[in-house]
């Protein structure tokens, strides 16, 4: 499903499209806004139609309708996926810049249509087939930039090579730090191969007042906990997602780089690891091929 405003030409509207997933809440849609505003044509990329709606509507009144369209698609899914790059790829010839925002906490485990565990599906594996799967476009723009938002830096959590989907120890917070440490490997693997012509941003913004999608599927109880915390300890929207502004305006000059909450992290921290990097690529590439053998898919396409 689409939801799009045209408009006539802007005189103040840049030759920049940036594409932004979970684009209509939390970060995303301040991204988004943050964007247009700056004369970007932006496509939001979200789950929830309603909330798409409210978002063009919040850019209507600001005067931005005509540079911001919706598209409403499940991330959890390869089909989902393949939806958007086809979106993409037959509507924008070019992608300067690619930010990756969409996640979502289940406090039990789910399983999608393609039989992966949900948060990896939508927290990883999205990313990985966004990343390969528009890579053609990011690399036929001037200055391109990939800033996937997860949680560089921290070195809790771990890749559960013998049990990926979680099936034997599901646990909520397990699932996001496993997705989480699969991005710190995704980041290294797609600047190894793609860096030097797409710079590859790995950010990590910390404990931010994000927005209300995280916390749906959560007990009432750690609702509760989790906005009290974040009324009294929790970034501003705004100030969490200046730096992505800096990342699209400006894209770093090497492969890859990894930011936690304002400060560099090295590269040789051993979540950033290459050898592990490329055992997970590998092994990302054979379950995408054993759920769905098309190339989109797979992210050959790229290649």
């Amino acid at each position: 499903m689409v939801n799009g405003q045209q408009g006539d030409t802007d005189p103040d509207q840049t030759d920049r499209t940036v594409v932004v997933t979970g684009g209509s809440d939390g970060m995303g849609r301040s991204l988004v806004l943050g964007r247009a505003a700056r004369g970007d044509r932006v496509l939001a990329v979200g789950s929830n139609p309603a909330k798409g709606e409210r978002l063009l509507a919040s850019a209507r009144e600001s005067g931005l309708g005509g540079r911001i369209e919706f598209l409403a698609a499940d991330l959890s899914t390869i089909a989902g996926n393949r939806a958007v790059i086809e979106h993409v790829t037959a509507r924008y010839e070019t992608v300067d810049a690619l930010v990756l925002a969409a996640n979502r906490q289940l406090p039990r485990r789910v399983e999608t249509s393609d039989g992966f565990e949900s948060t990896f599906a939508l927290y990883y594996l999205s990313r990985h087939l966004l990343g390969h799967g528009l890579m053609p476009a990011l690399s036929a723009a001037a200055h391109p930039v990939i800033v996937n938002i997860a949680g560089v830096g921290l070195s809790s959590g771990q890749i559960h090579w013998d049990d990926l989907q979680l099936r034997r120890r599901y646990r909520t917070i397990a699932a996001q730090l496993q997705a989480g440490r699969a991005n710190d490997l995704l980041g290294v693997a797609m600047a190894e191969q793609f860096g030097e012509r797409v710079p590859y941003v790995l950010y990590h913004p910390g404990f931010t007042r994000s927005g209300t999608s995280a916390m749906e599927q959560m007990n009432p109880l750690t609702r509760t906990v989790l906005k009290a915390l974040a009324a009294v300890a929790a970034r501003p929207v705004e100030r969490a997602v200046a730096p992505v502004h800096g990342f699209v305006d400006s894209p770093p000059g090497v492969p890859l780089t990894a930011v936690d909450r304002g400060r560099p992290v090295p590269l040789d921290l051993s979540t950033l690891d290459p050898a592990a990097a490329r055992r997970l690529a590998d092994t990302t590439g054979r379950m995408l091929a054993a759920a769905d053998p098309t190339p989109t898919a797979r992210g050959d396409g790229a290649r």
